[in-house]
């Protein structure tokens, strides 16, 4: 293969902060909410032109497993319903506008006094002595460097750590394959009555509700490439709509998540339109928006002092520095397109809510960063249930607290007992207690 050398250049230090966090979906959101609230100088850097990423640019507008999380968890909820932006409650998952939840994040983000820039991606990082000094970024200003005492991980994809040379793993560890991504799409038009048959709206009728949506899309003409396609109500006419699947797409490879974000694209479209041509409760319905990134249920794990397993899972594990208790069950979405989600039958066992712990999300290859999200700690099926963001915003939260008094006491996160962690993650998730802390 052809190669080029770059010539030497000096980058500029844009700013020095306490803590940086690469990433503003809903781990790295709450980790810089989380974090500035601890008293510490905070950077928040995002790809994307807003903040919320998988929630807001993705239309991920339903979070799972969020009752049984105190902290920012409630404190958005309370806030968007405020709005009149919820949808669908259940006892375990709620749904939201979306666009509100845009100018929510930010003005949370402004209120805590976090520096926040977005359309700026993380390309390379400085490591000095073992540790991470700095991030290093691009955009319209350039190549710019950042210096940050401690460093969270965000981005979903483990890119931080794997610039920083991290272990990683990716997919299952004998194949390989990974799960496939998701374009999700708001749509308006229809009266929610009519169309109650197709709706996921209460607790228990969720796999009726997506077999009568599937048999009313193959009777317009259309098989979707997922076959539990799934509508939400997101209130006030906005519904969520999930049709799509792309198998074997790694999330590593920008062109292949092109040309399946394209896909996504064009079979959202079609099944909508199919819709729409079965007139009566289907005659008004309209895409408002597609996801402007897909949805991506997995790529690098990287590698901590502790590692989630299947165990965990199976016993119900418990720790001292339980950060985010997990109710959600084992959720692999097959790899094989002619099933809608499944994994080896030699693991189907039934789980127990377990507790992802602190050391899961610190890196365990190099100093000063932490991991927070779907990237953190752990093996092929127990991240198909912490994945979910119902447990990247409890973690995002710790994460934020870890760095900051990290970043104050001048140590390694490594090096920072639990109790000086639990004290300010417990004082910030008093302030918005759990709706169900039993679970």
């Amino acid at each position: 293969m052809a190669t080029i050398r770059e010539a030497a250049r000096e980058t500029r230090v844009a700013g020095t902060y306490d803590v940086i966090v690469c990433g503003a979906g809903p781990a790295g959101f709450c980790a810089a909410i989380a974090a500035a609230r601890t008293g510490a100088r905070t950077l928040l850097l995002e790809a994307l032109g807003c903040l919320g990423g998988v929630w807001t640019a993705g239309l991920l507008c339903w979070i799972l497993d969020a009752h049984n999380k105190a902290g920012l968890l409630p404190e958005i909820k309370g806030a968007l319903a405020a709005r009149c932006a919820l949808g669908t409650i259940e006892p375990e998952n709620w749904a939201f506008d979306p666009e509100v939840a845009k100018l929510l994040l930010e003005e949370m983000c402004l209120e805590a006094g976090i520096t926040v820039q977005t359309l700026t991606r993380v390309v390379d990082v400085v490591i000095e002595g073992g540790a991470m000094t700095h991030v290093i970024t691009e955009s319209k200003a350039g190549r710019q460097a950042w210096r940050g005492r401690v460093v969270v991980d965000a981005t979903g994809d483990g890119d931080v750590g794997a610039l920083a040379g991290c272990g990683f793993d990716v997919g299952h560890p004998e194949t390989g394959q990974i799960q496939p991504m998701s374009l999700l799409a708001v749509v308006a038009g229809p009266d929610a009555d009519a169309i109650r048959p197709f709706l996921c709206w209460k607790e228990g009728i969720h796999r009726e509700a997506k077999q009568r949506l599937l048999v009313e899309i193959e009777r317009a003409g259309v098989t979707p490439s997922y076959s539990a396609p799934t509508l939400f109500d997101l209130g006030r006419g906005l519904y969520s709509l999930v049709v799509n699947h792309e198998y074997g797409v790694s999330a590593l490879d920008p062109a292949a998540v092109t040309a399946a974000t394209m896909r996504g694209r064009a079979e959202v479209h079609r099944v909508a339109n199919a819709l729409r041509g079965l007139g009566g409760a289907w005659a008004s319905l309209r895409i408002v928006a597609t996801a402007d990134q897909i949805g991506i249920r997995e790529a690098r794990r990287i590698h901590g002092v502790y590692e989630v397993t299947t165990a965990d899972m199976l016993a119900g594990a418990r720790h001292e520095d339980g950060i985010c208790r997990v109710n959600f069950g084992i959720d692999v979405h097959s790899t094989d397109p002619s099933h809608s989600k499944g994994f080896d039958p030699k693991n189907k066992t039934r789980t127990l809510p377990y507790d992802v712990p602190l050391r899961a999300l610190i890196a365990r290859d190099v100093s000063g960063l932490l991991m927070a999200g779907r990237c953190i700690s752990g093996d092929f099926l127990s991240h198909s249930s912490y994945r979910v963001t119902g447990e990247s915003a409890p973690m995002g939260e710790a994460a934020g607290v870890l760095a900051a008094v990290a970043a104050k006491s001048g140590c390694d996160p490594k090096a920072v007992p639990w109790a000086a962690v639990a004290l300010p993650l417990n004082a910030l998730r008093a302030a918005h207690p759990a709706e169900r802390p039993d679970v």
